[in-house]
């Protein structure tokens, strides 16, 4: 069993050359999309879209008019001046996706990092969106399936090595190697990630805090609350999976 890391998202392009048909890649957007959507699954949307673009979020909604548009650039919910005349339902904000809202909907999201990467491991055996809110049971899901390779994609912000998706890598790390029967091979990249987080998991929330998506969104009076609600841990019992037919699912 070998773990590896993607820290950067400039690394991410890279992965169209990498034979991912035997691993199990789990995407991280701490700050927000991977912790929005398994809110949303869980709180009962039937499936979640990841596109890169909002015209490819916006083509969806006018072939399927019930489909719901969630997504932000710049951390702000998508607005109508940005997508030709369609203000988005949704920003990125999981406290958002309350269940009166989201029970029984598809949703169509797009955002600045987070889909890109989901969609830029689509082939692996494999694929996961990963959070703290359900970091306990995806480990879980792993050890069961006990794949040869796992990778861990920190999506990042914008080109920039996003903290916090680190820090959640390093946490998958840690639960791995505790529950492993026989250790796992980490590269440099997976250790970099676990000493990330044995240095900052005392304080989870003071170090998301200090992270850049954490102070931008601290900084903004309607979004400051995300950080909190992104720093708990283990309150959804689900896993989270990319279909083949590039959509996420509850199981």
């Amino acid at each position: 069993m070998k773990i590896d890391a993607l820290l950067s998202p400039l690394e991410l392009p890279a992965l169209a050359n990498r034979d991912l048909r035997g691993a199990a890649c789990v995407v991280f957007d701490i700050l927000r999309a991977t912790s929005t959507f398994v809110t949303a699954l869980h709180h009962g949307a039937v499936k979640i879209i990841p596109v890169s673009e909002i015209t490819e979020a916006v083509a969806l909604r006018r072939q399927h008019p019930a489909y719901r548009l969630a997504g932000e650039r710049d951390g702000v919910r998508i607005c109508a001046a940005q997508s030709s005349g369609t203000d988005f339902d949704f920003g990125n904000s999981p406290r958002e996706f309350a269940p009166e809202r989201v029970r029984g909907q598809t949703l169509v999201s797009t955002t600045t990092n987070g889909t890109r990467a989901l969609q830029s491991c689509a082939w692996a055996k494999l694929v996961l969106a990963g959070s703290f809110l359900n970091l306990g049971v995806t480990a879980e899901y792993l050890l069961a399936q006990s794949p040869p390779e796992i990778l861990l994609v920190c999506a990042g912000t914008g080109n920039d090595v996003a903290d916090e998706d680190v820090l959640a890598a390093g946490a998958l790390v840690e639960l791995l190697t505790a529950r492993w029967d026989a250790r796992p091979t980490l590269t440099a990249a997976a250790e970099s990630a676990s000493k990330s987080w044995q240095a900052a998991k005392l304080d989870l929330l003071a170090a998301l805090g200090r992270a850049k998506n954490g102070r931008r969104l601290l900084a903004l009076p309607d979004l400051r609350d995300d950080v909190a609600f992104c720093a708990q841990r283990d309150v959804y019992n689900l896993v989270a999976t990319l279909s083949p037919d590039g959509s996420l699912y509850r199981i």
